[in-house]
C-alpha cells in the first residue's frame, strides 16, 4: 500500500483514569519514515460520575455486565465528544482516529482459566461512536494482536520514542509518568532492535491514591504537599524489595500491581512510621521517583553506549517539581541530563495520545506498530481493529 500523508487525532485516557488527551497530528512519509508534527492538543477531564465508575470498574472482583456495556458506551461518547471538540475548536478535517480506551484489565503474563492458558487485556470504549461522530475511521483496540504474538500488549509508545528522539550521538531515555510510569531507551545511534522498553513501576497512581484519602484531592499539585514532609527511608527500602522491581524487562504494570490494594498497604506501612501525613505522600513521591533511577541503573545503564543520555520526562508526573526534584538528584549523578518533553516542543500531556494517532496511521497502512525488543514479541505484527464511519 502506497504511503499517505494523514491527519490523524490520537486519543489515551491512562490509568490515573483522570481524563482524555486528544493530540492531532500530521503524519507524512519521508523516505519511508514518518514525519510528526504535532497541530493540536487538548485535555478533557472525566466528569466526576464517570471517573467514579471507571475507577470502580478496574480490576473490579465483580461487576455486572449491564455496568460493563454502559461503561463502554459511556466511555465512547466520551471519546467522540473529546475528538469533536479538539477538531472543530482548531478547524481540522479528521482522515483517521487511533483511540487507546481505557483499561480494565491487562494481563500480561498467561494465568489459567476455565481449563486454558493464556494472557489477555482489555480497554473499554466504542469504536462506533467516535466514528460515527467525527465521520472517520477508528483504530482502537491496539494491544491483543501483540500478545497474540507472544507479546505482553506493551509498551506500544517505543515506536513514536524511536520516530521522533533517536539520535546519532546521544543516547535518549524516554520516560513517561501517569499513573504507571515508562521508559524507553534509545542507545546513540542505535536501530530500533536494540531498543529497551518496559514499566518501571508506580507513577502518580500511589501518589493520587494518598493525596484523594489523606487530603481528599485528586492528586498533590505540584508536589507541595510531599514537599512539606520526610520521606520514610525504612518503608521506602521495604517496598522497593516487591518483586516486581526485581523482575527483568519486558514487563509490564497496571492497577492490578499497584492500584488501590497496594496503595492501602503502602499507607499502613507508612503509618507504621510516622502519622504524619505529609510523610506518607512524600514516600510515595519518593517510590516513584526510586523505582525509576533503579530501573534505569539495573536494567539500561550498561546498555548506553557510554555516551552522553538525554532523560526526557514526559506525562502528569513531569510537572510535579518535588518528583522531578528527587528524578535530578539520582539520575544526575548517573551521567544523565534530565529535561522533559517540553525541551523538545512537545507539551508534556500530548505525547502518549500523539503515540496512538501514529500507531493508527501504521495500522491503516498495514505496517508492523510493534517493537518486539520492547513487547517481547516473536514477531512485528499489524495492531489493532478499524471501525469505519
Amino acid at each position: 500500500m502506497k504511503l499517505g500523508s494523514m491527519v490523524v487525532a490520537g486519543v489515551m485516557s491512562g490509568t490515573s483514569a483522570d481524563g482524555i488527551d486528544v493530540s492531532v497530528v500530521r503524519i507524512e512519509p519521508i523516505r519511508r519514515r514518518p514525519k510528526l508534527t504535532l497541530l493540536a492538543h487538548e485535555a478533557f477531564p472525566y466528569p466526576a460520575v464517570l471517573r467514579k465508575h471507571v475507577l470502580a470498574a478496574m480490576n473490579a472482583a465483580s461487576i455486572s455486565t449491564a455496568e460493563l456495556a454502559r461503561l463502554n458506551w459511556r466511555l465512547g461518547l466520551a471519546y467522540a465528544e473529546a475528538v469533536a471538540a479538539t477538531a472543530k475548536k482548531h478547524r481540522v478535517k479528521l482522515d483517521l482516529v487511533g483511540c487507546h480506551g481505557q483499561t480494565l484489565y491487562h494481563q500480561a503474563r498467561a494465568e489459567s482459566y476455565a481449563g486454558r492458558t493464556f494472557a489477555c487485556t482489555w480497554q473499554l470504549g466504542e469504536g462506533a461512536a467516535i466514528a460515527g461522530a467525527v465521520q472517520a475511521p477508528v483504530v482502537s483496540n491496539f494491544r491483543p494482536a501483540d500478545m497474540v504474538a507472544g507479546g505482553q500488549g506493551a509498551p506500544l509508545v517505543p515506536l513514536m520514542d524511536y520516530v521522533l528522539f533517536s539520535d546519532a550521538k546521544r543516547g535518549r531515555v524516554l520516560q513517561n509518568i501517569g499513573g504507571i510510569a515508562n521508559l524507553t531507551a534509545i542507545p546513540a545511534g542505535g536501530g530500533a532492535g536494540e531498543l529497551v522498553a518496559f514499566d518501571t513501576g508506580p507513577g502518580n497512581m500511589v501518589i493520587d491514591a494518598l493525596a484523594q484519602e489523606l487530603f481528599g484531592k485528586k492528586y498533590d499539585r505540584n508536589g507541595a504537599i510531599a514537599a512539606r514532609g520526610s520521606v520514610l527511608t525504612q518503608v521506602l527500602k521495604r517496598m522497593l524489595k516487591d518483586a516486581y522491581f526485581g523482575q527483568e524487562p519486558p514487563r509490564t504494570a497496571g492497577r492490578e500491581q499497584f492500584g488501590r490494594e497496594y496503595a492501602a498497604k503502602f499507607l499502613k506501612e507508612c503509618k507504621r512510621h510516622s502519622m504524619n501525613s505529609e510523610d506518607a505522600l512524600a514516600t510515595a513521591t519518593a517510590l516513584t521517583a526510586e523505582s525509576i533511577a533503579e530501573s534505569y541503573a539495573r536494567f539500561v545503564r550498561r546498555k548506553m553506549h557510554a555516551a552522553p543520555v538525554d532523560y526526557i520526562v514526559s506525562g502528569g508526573g513531569a510537572r510535579n517539581a518535588t518528583l522531578m526534584g528527587m528524578l535530578a538528584r539520582r539520575l544526575e549523578s548517573m551521567g544523565c541530563k534530565v529535561t522533559t518533553i517540553e525541551d523538545f516542543g512537545m507539551p508534556a500531556a500530548a505525547k502518549e495520545a500523539a503515540a496512538f494517532a501514529l500507531l493508527a496511521w501504521m495500522t491503516w497502512h498495514r505496517l508492523p506498530g510493534n517493537v518486539p525488543a520492547a513487547t517481547g514479541a516473536k514477531r512485528g505484527v499489524v495492531l489493532g481493529q478499524v471501525t469505519f464511519a
